[in-house]
């Protein structure tokens, strides 16, 4: 009587189990009272579902506590995403030891402090050894636990914007401790200081620490051999030059300043010590070779990948996304680019194409739980676009290959679809879009990008709209990245993305294959015999970059949110491959 009443309440969790999810998502308005009927916990029965890779429960504020049994219970998940609900003041008792755990996301919640045993999991051995991603924003920390660098060793991207923290806990910038940390977000803090030791972040690419209650900026700043971009906006400097550098300079001349005699505190005019800065700069190329950046063997020029950044203020017409408000609680993040110069009209190239599309879908975006692609043929896009949330009844798309639906129904006749493939194979697992429509589970709205007429060109996670549809003839494409986890994610699988565009484009013109993907297999138009002018030409400029055209995200008000690539963006460090900015 009593397993009968708990699938009664929690249908989620008898459906999961019955068709082995390995993804699982709660949220919605009924949630609320279920969590409170059980202690403000979550239903030990979740904690029995041990093939989930990817739980999210979001937008429950009756959530107190996840409940005991979950690292015993879950030992293959890969993303836990509990936002927007009222764990804290700890977690009790605490999350891990989760082995496989790569996602962490714990933001807007009412969480004070993880000391042990009430915090992210054990120290000795690492509770989170696979973990990268870290977000703890809006909350209410005080301290940050003294052993997260020893709990999360493999850490690359740590968001910690809007707590009440006024330090660093020693321990994160010990050398060696966080090796990986590539992104630091601690803005709308109360930090009153930053250690020299930050140095010892080999791997530092952006560090933002705006709106906090620093008075100086160390001069060892300028040693994190791949620092790139800084945000010190919003705090009161004591050295009133580089508090005016911090709101107006880039990021390359303020660490210049740093390092050639600035030190935050007094005037910043006096000249650097020689000796002290041949130890600086000794200790920034050690970095670099111990960070994989040592010397490498010189490629053959004609050999290299190269790819052209194309700046806003070169470009007549740059493309724009505005973000509605709307999606801030469904799909928050979105990076866009415009890629011209693609040939996808020779051989297999746009199956290669697709596939390495698919395989991205796979890996980096983690079957489109961290994040999602669409890739559209550029000269049916117009914009400016526009990234918002409809209602599912509200939302109208013509789905690849598919008449025009309203997304409710849409989502119907997929999960039908999948109900009958599942008959007719006797398995439990679906192929194809069937296999992410339940990241949809519980939305009340779905996102989706607009175009300048109003039509719906993207579906995330599920599909792309046959307007914009890539064909063969197809050499100028917009790429979109949509993400409910991180923007940092957004750009690395946008950077991989772009990357593999390039090095398909290259073996495509330097192995001309007799051989055409069909209609069938690439969903796109073929048949057109390819001009010997057009192939003369292409074997002229083998070597002709792609050209990355840099692509804002604004909103509402026109504020920028993000432009890719950024400086920061497409910084690779591989030798064969040459970025032009």
């Amino acid at each position: 009587m009593a397993a009968a009443a708990v699938s009664e309440a929690w249908p989620e969790l008898e459906l999961a189990e019955r068709q082995r999810r390995r993804e699982l998502l709660l949220t919605g308005p009924a949630l609320e009272e279920r969590v409170r009927a059980a202690g403000g916990r979550l239903p030990p029965r979740l904690f029995t579902l041990s093939l989930l890779h990817y739980l999210e429960v979001s937008g429950c504020g009756s959530l107190r506590e996840p409940g005991p049994g979950l690292a015993q219970g879950l030992p293959q998940l890969q993303s836990l995403v509990l936002r927007r609900n009222a764990l804290g003041p700890g977690l009790s008792p605490e999350l891990g030891p989760l082995p496989a755990l790569r996602v962490l996301d714990l933001s807007g919640n009412a969480l004070e402090a993880l000391p042990p045993g009430q915090g992210l999991g054990p120290a000795e051995p690492p509770g989170l050894p696979q973990l990268q991603s870290l977000n703890l924003s809006g909350n209410r920390l005080r301290e940050l636990p003294a052993d997260l660098a020893r709990c999360a060793p493999r850490l690359q991207t740590l968001n910690l914007t809007g707590n009440c923290l006024d330090s660093f806990p020693a321990e994160l910038f010990r050398p060696g401790a966080l090796p990986l940390l590539s992104e630091l977000a601690a803005a709308d803090n109360c930090l009153r200081e930053l250690s020299p030791d930050i140095a010892h972040l080999a791997s530092l690419k952006t560090l933002d620490l705006s709106n906090n209650q620093l008075s100086e900026i160390p001069p060892e700043l300028a040693d994190c051999p791949k620092l790139k971009e800084v945000n010190f906006r919003g705090n009161k400097l004591k050295d009133r030059r580089l508090e005016k550098m911090v709101g107006s300079c880039q990021t390359k001349s303020i660490l210049e300043y740093l390092r050639v005699g600035g030190r935050g505190g007094g005037r910043g005019k006096g000249k650097a010590d020689p000796e002290k800065e041949e130890s600086r700069r000794k200790r920034r190329e050690r970095k670099k070779r111990e960070g994989g950046e040592g010397e490498e063997e010189e490629v053959d020029e004609a050999s290299r990948l190269l790819l052209r950044v194309l700046h806003i203020s070169e470009n007549p017409a740059p493309l724009m996304v505005t973000a509605s408000p709307e999606v801030r609680d469904v799909r928050p993040y979105i990076v866009g680019a415009v890629v011209r110069g693609m040939d996808l009209r020779t051989g297999n190239a746009l199956k290669r194409f697709l596939t390495s599309q698919t395989k991205l879908h796979e890996d980096l975006c983690e079957k489109r739980t961290a994040a999602t692609i669409a890739t559209h043929d550029l000269s049916a896009v117009r914009g400016p676009l526009l990234y918002t949330a409809r209602p599912p009844q509200g939302l109208k798309i013509v789905p690849l290959g598919r008449k025009e639906a309203k997304a409710k129904d849409l989502v119907r006749q997929l999960q039908l679809e999948a109900e009958e493939h599942r008959k007719q194979r006797k398995r439990q697992t679906v192929s194809g879009l069937h296999r992410y429509l339940h990241l949809l589970d519980g939305k009340e709205q779905y996102p989706c990008l607009l175009d300048a007429d109003g039509d719906v060109i993207s579906f995330p996670p599920v599909t792309n709209s046959e307007k914009t549809k890539i064909k063969k003839t197809t050499s100028d494409l917009f790429l979109e990245v949509t993400s409910a986890t991180s923007l940092q994610i957004c750009k690395d699988i946008m950077d991989a993305l772009v990357l593999k565009m390039a090095e398909i484009n290259k073996y495509t013109l330097e192995n001309k294959e007799e051989g055409s993907v069909s209609d069938t297999e690439a969903d796109a138009t073929s048949g057109q015999l390819s001009d010997p002018r057009t192939n003369s030409s292409a074997e002229k400029d083998r070597n002709a970059p792609l050209v990355v055209e840099q692509v804002r995200v604004v909103d509402e008000e026109g504020h920028l949110k993000v432009v890719y690539p950024s400086k920061t963006d497409l910084d690779i460090t591989a030798s064969h491959v040459t970025v032009v900015r």
